[in-house]
C-alpha cells in the first residue's frame, strides 16, 4: 500500500496542527477530518481509516484530557510521536488589512496563548472557536471585512487566507506532542477503565516499530497506604527512567484516579519484568504504546 492511499484520521478541519502533524509524521498520507475526537478513534475502531493523528500534550496548556480517556477507553496503540512547534498566524480574507480587523476568532487555547497581541492590539476582540483551522474557513467562507482568525500557516494556505502578521503566540517555545494511533488486532471494544477487573496483555507486539524506546501505560491502585510508592518502585528497581507521570479522574467512578506514566525503555526484558511486577500491585495496567521517542 502507498503512503497516499493511508488514510489518517484528524480531530478538526484541514489545515489544522493536527492536519500538519499528520503530513510530517506520514507523508502524502489521505487526511480526514472529524468534528469530534470521538469519531476519530471510532474511526480507527471500524477501520475507516487505517490511523489517527492526535495532540496528546501541549508544553503550555497541559494534556488533552479527553484523548487521554479515550486511548484507555478504546483498543488502540501508539506507534509514533511526533513535536510539532506551534506557530499561531493572524489570517484574514485577501483583501483585509491589519487596521480594519475588529474580531479575531480562534480556539480557546490558541486565543489564551496570544495574550500580548489582545494587549498590544486593545480594539480587537477575541471571540472563541470550535477550531484554529475551522476559523479560517468560517473567516475566507464568509468575506469577512472586520475579522480574522488565528490558526498555523497550513490553514492559510489551504483557505487561501493572507497572513497579516505571523508569529504572533506569546511564548515560542511552544510545542504540541502528538501521536500516531492504530487499531489492536483482534478484540472488540474494550471497558476500558470502567472494569476494576485486570487487564490482559493486549496482542500489540506486531505493532512495535523498529528502533522504540519509550513506553506509554495506565494503571490504577488500590486506595492504599504506600500503593503508588509500590507502583513506581516497580522502575526505580530496574534503573528505568520515567518522563511523566500524571493522574486524571476515573470516568464512572468519582474519586478514583488512573495515572498515566511514560518510561524510557522499548519492549526489552527490564520494562517487561518492570510490567509484570506493576500488575502484581497494582488493580489494572493498559499499555498504551511502544514508540521511538520524538
Amino acid at each position: 500500500m502507498k503512503r497516499s492511499d493511508i488514510k489518517v484520521a484528524i480531530q478538526g478541519e484541514l489545515g489544522s496542527f493536527s492536519h500538519e502533524a499528520a503530513e510530517q509524521i506520514l507523508p502524502e498520507c489521505g487526511v480526514v477530518p472529524c468534528a469530534r475526537s470521538v469519531e476519530v478513534f471510532d474511526r480507527v475502531a471500524r477501520g475507516s481509516a487505517a490511523a489517527a493523528v492526535i495532540p496528546i500534550e501541549n508544553s503550555l496548556a497541559g494534556t488533552v484530557a479527553e484523548h487521554a480517556d479515550l486511548l484507555v477507553a478504546r483498543d488502540v496503540f501508539i506507534q509514533a510521536e511526533f513535536m510539532l512547534r506551534i506557530v499561531h498566524n493572524l489570517i484574514a480574507a485577501p483583501q483585509v488589512e491589519l487596521s480594519a480587523v475588529r474580531r479575531v476568532f480562534s480556539h480557546p487555547v490558541a486565543l489564551d496563548q496570544c495574550r500580548d497581541f489582545f494587549r498590544k492590539n486593545p480594539r480587537i476582540e477575541p471571540v472563541p472557536f470550535y477550531d484554529t483551522a475551522g476559523s479560517v474557513k468560517h473567516v475566507i467562507a464568509e468575506g469577512l471585512r472586520d475579522t480574522a482568525a488565528i490558526a498555523g500557516h497550513h490553514a492559510a494556505s489551504e483557505y487561501s487566507g493572507k497572513i497579516l502578521q505571523a508569529g504572533i503566540e506569546d511564548d515560542k517555545r511552544n510545542f504540541t506532542r502528538f501521536f500516531l494511533i492504530r487499531k489492536l488486532p483482534g478484540r472488540g471494544a474494550s471497558s476500558g477503565a470502567r472494569s476494576k477487573r485486570t487487564f490482559s496483555l493486549p496482542p500489540y507486539q506486531r505493532l512495535i516499530p523498529r528502533g522504540a524506546n519509550k513506553t506509554s501505560i495506565a494503571f490504577k491502585v488500590a486506595n492504599v497506604p504506600g500503593a503508588l510508592f509500590k507502583s513506581l518502585s516497580v522502575f526505580a528497581l530496574r534503573d528505568i527512567s520515567l518522563s511523566k507521570i500524571e493522574s486524571r479522574p476515573m470516568r464512572g467512578c468519582p474519586w478514583e484516579y488512573v495515572f498515566y506514566v511514560d518510561f524510557l525503555r522499548g519492549d526489552d526484558e527490564a520494562a517487561r519484568n518492570a510490567l509484570r511486577h506493576l500488575r502484581e500491585v497494582a488493580e489494572f495496567v493498559k499499555v498504551l504504546g511502544i514508540y521511538p521517542a520524538a
